[in-house]
């Protein structure tokens, strides 16, 4: 199903379920005797959702001989390729921490634990922004599994396109203080001018010392959405009965970091390769790149 302007999904449906799927592979890495991550509540959160194909993910039943067109290394890079991405931001949310900001946003937090696992200072306040059954979803499921936020966590379910920032403030946001704000696997999904509207309020709501964590993907602009349908077809045989290139927005969108530094912030990014070989963690051959191509990933300070 195509995208809409006002859509809206639940972790199992659309968007939601790229969520679920990225908490499949955060499952799998954890299990990575490297250790870049440890997320111990994906694969129960993967398992509620119930979607039979990312269930199978993380249970190991899944071989990847059995997926047309596609072979154990590709998958290991694919698992390695969510390592790596969240081993950086976790490393940037942390780094924000030590600098003194005590109040974090996730943007479209899907299935993010981050305010359960990561070790936060003490009076650290963890924003998490999604639509109201996300939220609801993650917070019963963590609640059940008798899960305790190591932040003090503040759920705002709102959908992006509504006024979240006033959600925001009202849930006890402190726009006078500064934040650490992560934007992590979402820019492809929104159109090219709410990308810069969302750069646009961060930026007004963010004071002197905040941070910001997202990525650039240069290959959404020219994405051959023909091509990675194809790539993704053996998917549905499997259960997978989504199409995921009709999700993301492709088309000419600005440059993440140079949009960011025209609005004030000191950007620096990551390429993805790069990482790669930083984590200790085998790069990619090009049979085994992303279908997106490379991904730069950004924090910035202001």
């Amino acid at each position: 199903m195509m995208r809409s302007d006002d859509d809206s999904w639940d972790l199992a449906s659309s968007v939601g379920a790229t969520a679920t799927m990225v908490a499949a592979g955060r499952a799998i890495a954890s299990a990575d005797p490297r250790g870049l991550i440890n997320d111990p509540f994906a694969a129960p959160l993967v398992r509620a959702v119930g979607l039979d194909f990312f269930t199978t993910m993380v249970d190991g039943k899944l071989d990847p001989s059995q997926i047309p067109g596609s072979s154990p290394e590709r998958v290991q890079s694919m698992i390695n390729g969510m390592a790596v991405r969240t081993k950086f931001f976790d490393d940037y949310l942390m780094a924000a921490t030590a600098t003194g900001v005590r109040q974090a946003v996730i943007l479209a937090s899907g299935l993010d634990a981050r305010a359960y696992r990561l070790p936060w200072p003490d009076g650290t306040v963890v924003y998490e922004i999604d639509q109201p059954d996300v939220i609801a979803f993650k917070s019963q499921t963590l609640s059940d599994l008798g899960a305790e936020p190591t932040a003090i966590r503040r759920t705002v379910s709102i959908d992006l396109r509504e006024d979240w920032p006033a959600a925001l403030r009202t849930a006890g946001f402190d726009p006078s203080q500064p934040t650490a704000w992560l934007a992590e696997g979402l820019l492809i999904y929104l159109p090219p001018d709410a990308q810069d509207h969302l750069f646009d309020v961060i930026t007004q709501h963010s004071a002197a010392g905040s941070t910001v964590g997202t990525e650039y993907v240069p290959g959404i602009i020219d994405f051959d959405t023909e091509k990675a349908r194809e790539m993704s077809a053996p998917m549905r045989h499997l259960g997978l009965d989504i199409d995921m290139p009709s999700l993301v927005y492709a088309g000419k969108r600005n440059h993440v970091m140079e949009y960011l530094r025209e609005m004030g912030w000191q950007v620096e990014g990551s390429p993805r390769n790069e990482l790669f070989e930083t984590f200790g963690v085998p790069t990619p051959t090009a049979e085994e790149t992303d279908v997106l191509g490379e991904i730069v990933y950004v924090n910035g300070r202001i």
